[in-house]
């Protein structure tokens, strides 16, 4: 589709703009896919990821806490556990070990079809500075908000009205991906068009319905 194509579609009042969340919408991340190198016993991996280094606790950084104060916090706190806490802060990216199969094929076709694409992620600052150059496919994003950075975090809607000042776009003119049901509801409450990932097929087959792409 050529750019000239994709703004009659915008004066037709279909989507202007593509936001994407990351993780587990672009790339794959889980805890565990670290610490299940670290901890050989299954019963002490689920009881660490339950207790120890959780994804509650790590919404901390998403909010932007910094590690320095996070990690010994909870090294005091944990203190057999103080190298395995030390590998949350060291060893992130290999919580984030490659792609989700598919999404980045429909960014490059969004992308081809001048379909602008940005992100609205709950990232920690610290750690998107070591993960942002690692995936070329976010070059494609014309601007990404990064929860750690802001002091907001998804579901909050204050991250998504930023988000709208910030792409230039009005709410009901952007399509929003998301694999979180609270966060899809958020942004749904504000007016977005809105997609709940589980897959790439499926979302392929939205966009396709949607006239984003061929």
């Amino acid at each position: 589709m050529s750019e000239a194509g994709f703004s009659d579609m915008q004066k037709n009042g279909q989507i202007a703009a593509v936001v994407f969340d990351v993780g587990r919408v672009i790339v794959r991340w889980n805890l565990r896919y670290l610490f299940a190198r670290l901890i050989e016993d299954a019963d002490e991996l689920d009881w660490f990821l339950t207790n120890v280094v959780t994804e509650e606790w790590h919404f901390q950084h998403d909010a932007g806490r910094a590690l320095a104060d996070m990690v010994p916090e909870r090294q005091v706190e944990f203190p057999q556990y103080a190298s395995l806490i030390e590998a949350y802060r060291d060893r992130f990216l290999e919580t984030i070990p490659g792609p989700i199969p598919g999404t980045a094929d429909l960014m490059n076709r969004l992308d081809a079809a001048a379909v602008p694409l940005f992100a609205i992620t709950n990232f920690g600052d610290e750690f998107w500075a070591q993960f942002r150059p690692t995936r070329p496919e976010l070059d494609l994003l014309r601007d990404t908000v990064v929860s750690g950075t802001e002091k907001l975090v998804k579901p909050d809607p204050a991250i998504f009205q930023l988000a709208e000042q910030r792409f230039g776009f009005a709410a009901n003119d952007m399509l929003f991906i998301d694999d979180n049901a609270a966060n899809i509801a958020s942004a749904d409450r504000l007016g977005w068009q809105t997609h709940l990932f589980t897959d790439a097929p499926t979302l392929e087959a939205d966009l396709k319905a949607r006239g984003l792409i061929l």
